[in-house]
């Protein structure tokens, strides 16, 4: 059995696809159904059951759950970059996965959990994953920071050698739209172009960049997706790394390649940053992915403008999730 928690949500649906395409149906989805487009991600897809968080939980803390546990992928947080409770992120992110992960250790499983970029901050420190700079990073918001004090206790604990953590950069593609704000750019300017026809991107405050030139290292779900199914067969591939394309984009050319997968003519306004993300906001991502790419293989991600009119093209237009 596999363990898929956040199994409703947009990268853990996801992969739920890309195992049922592999032929597994043997997995147990750990989520609440708490929103209409998360029970939309799970239709049409196999799986044993859905099983909510705290009922999990409990299933764990009473070593209850039933069968074999080949694998544990924990994609299950809160994502918002822009929560403020602290305790609720330290207990839904970083508590709540110090109890997972070495409970699926101690059953043998397979494990795989979701890192972010968000814990490079505003890249002062590079974007380097090498393991010896990982207690350096400074993230700019709470949620970056449960991460990172998720990934310094796995490394105090020594579970780096026994389970893997991906760094997440920008990710996007179907199954996304449940997130609201959290969605992605092309998600969300499809709508505006739809609706007004033109894109509304942030103006930059930082000498150098222009208006719409803040940088971003942009990732296609089926490409994350891809990269996770090789390390789920390949248990050797353990550790905290990167998982991004390792080439930074701008807004700009995200935003042509949503008019050009939909066949409008480029219109862009840039609008004021709103002043409490002013502080917070990164002008610049670019995963280094040499870790990566030697503990795995030299995986070819897709290029953007693909895979926004693939994303575009194939879902956001019929209406479909993956």
């Amino acid at each position: 059995m596999i363990i898929l928690s956040g199994g409703a949500g947009f990268i853990g649906s996801g992969m739920l696809a890309r195992l049922n395409e592999e032929g597994e149906d043997d997995i147990l989805i750990v989520d609440e159904l708490d929103h209409p487009l998360k029970r939309r991600n799970l239709k049409g897809k196999r799986y044993r059951k859905v099983m909510g968080i705290d009922a999990f939980l409990k299933a764990v803390q009473g070593d209850t759950l039933r069968g074999k546990i080949d694998a544990l992928i924990h994609m299950g947080a809160c994502s918002s970059t822009t929560e403020t409770d602290a305790a609720y992120l330290m207990a839904n992110n970083t508590g709540y996965s110090m109890q997972l992960i070495p409970w699926a250790v101690s059953k043998g499983a397979r494990v795989i959990y979701a890192s972010s970029a968000a814990t490079y901050g505003d890249g002062e420190e590079g974007y380097s994953d090498e393991p010896s700079r990982i207690h350096l990073l400074k993230p700019l918001n709470l949620y970056g920071w449960s991460k990172q004090l998720f990934d310094i206790w796995v490394m105090k604990q020594g579970l780096d050698k026994r389970v893997l953590g991906l760094k997440f950069f920008n990710v996007f593609g179907p199954n996304e739209s449940h997130k609201g704000d959290m969605r992605s750019l092309v998600d969300k300017a499809y709508l505006q172009v739809l609706k007004t026809s033109k894109i509304r991107l942030f103006k930059s405050y930082r000498k150098g960049i222009g208006h719409g030139e803040q940088t971003r290292d942009f990732i296609y779900i089926k490409d994350v997706c891809e990269l996770m199914l090789y390390a789920l067969k390949h248990p050797g591939f353990n550790g905290i790394y990167n998982l991004g394309t390792g080439k930074a984009r701008n807004w700009n050319d995200l935003a042509k390649a949503v008019f050009a997968a939909m066949g409008r003519k480029v219109q862009i306004e840039y609008v004021d940053m709103p002043l409490d993300l002013k502080g917070k906001y990164q002008y610049h991502t670019q995963a280094v992915m040499r870790r990566t790419f030697k503990a795995s293989k030299p995986f070819k991600f897709a290029h953007l403008e693909e895979s926004v009119a693939d994303y575009i093209g194939n879902y956001l237009i019929p209406g479909r999730t993956w």
